[in-house]
């Protein structure tokens, strides 16, 4: 296929109509129409093949998680998604793929209402970056720098398990071969299709001080709520919610390493004030989404993971750094 043919069919498979498109694909540039009286939040993500995903993720959970993990960070921020830009990197024009991983990518977007409105498609090694763009209301969104001393550490959903999937597919250890299909299959599927928290971001924009998403670690991602605010965080290793398929395929210490380190859950963290915990779970799980408290914001520095009793526990990794 020749290079608009390809833009072509990521076009037809992607169309999502909202008036406030004004021009979208087809020309030099898209021309878009924010709604008055909101901020225009705006992320970018790169997924690599061997860095970000197996050489194995089919073309469609590709798709879908190039859009996932970047509408997990306007979760973040609290914000609504309306416009993506995607960039696409192919080491061959390979009509079957690209209609994968559009009908993927097109499955997301549909759901969110997200209208493809440009991007590049070139030739070389596997990789996708994504642009997405959304709106919140004027100095109403996330961030990472209001946390306080004394305010309460949230998770959403439950962590490891992404990490615990890639185990999995990695074959790092042999008893993973052991374990029932439908648990592998459950822990695969947190990795290769992530769930954007979108509303859950909507609904804390009232309650939360600050927040982010779990990509790199929950450990290394909470530093950076601790850093930018100013504070120390405390999490209780007992308290770190934990599904049923990552119970049953990993050991105590295997989990651990999994939650506090492993990353690609795209779930949120966010801090709290005690007294508006109540009310967060309550809505929280009104929208289905739970959330659990795993810590405390304290005076201090850095993230702080401690058992039972109160000591610290020393993990050889605290989560991923390209670089390091």
């Amino acid at each position: 296929m020749a290079e608009f043919d390809l833009i072509d069919l990521i076009r037809a498979r992607c169309a999502v109509e909202r008036n406030d498109v004004r021009l979208g694909i087809g020309d030099d540039a898209a021309i878009l129409a924010p709604p008055p009286g909101h901020d225009l939040v705006v992320s970018t993500d790169t997924l690599v093949e061997g860095v970000h995903f197996p050489a194995s993720t089919s073309a469609r959970d590709l798709g879908w998680k190039a859009l996932a993990v970047n509408l997990s960070d306007l979760a973040a921020m609290g914000a609504t998604p309306a416009w993506a830009l995607l960039a696409l990197t192919l080491p061959n024009a390979d009509r079957a793929f690209v209609v994968d991983f559009a009908d993927g990518f097109a499955e997301l977007a549909a759901h969110h209402r997200v209208a493809l409105v440009g991007g590049d498609t070139t030739s070389g090694r596997l990789s996708v970056t994504v642009v997405v763009h959304g709106f919140v209301p004027p100095d109403r969104a996330l961030r990472r720098d209001g946390a306080r001393v004394g305010d309460q550490v949230f998770v959403t959903g439950t962590i490891g398990d992404a990490a615990g999937g890639l185990a999995c597919l990695e074959r790092r250890q042999p008893h993973l071969l052991e374990i029932p299909v439908e648990v592998r299959d459950a822990l695969v599927m947190r990795l290769e299709r992530p769930t954007p928290r979108l509303a859950a971001g909507a609904v804390l924009r009232d309650s939360a001080t600050a927040c982010l998403d779990v990509s790199d670690g929950l450990l290394a991602d909470l530093g950076h709520i601790a850093a930018r605010s100013g504070v120390g965080i405390e999490l209780v290793a007992d308290c770190l919610p934990t599904s049923s398929a990552l119970l049953a395929a990993f050991d105590e210490n295997e989990r651990l390493v999994l939650q506090a380190a492993g990353g690609d859950d795209y779930e949120l963290a966010f801090t709290a004030p005690l007294d508006r915990a109540t009310a967060i779970e309550r809505d929280l799980a009104r929208i289905g989404c739970g959330a659990t408290r795993i810590g405390t914001v304290v005076p201090g520095n850095g993230v702080r993971l401690l058992d039972a009793g109160g000591g610290e526990i020393a993990l050889a990794r605290r989560g991923w750094n390209h670089f390091a």
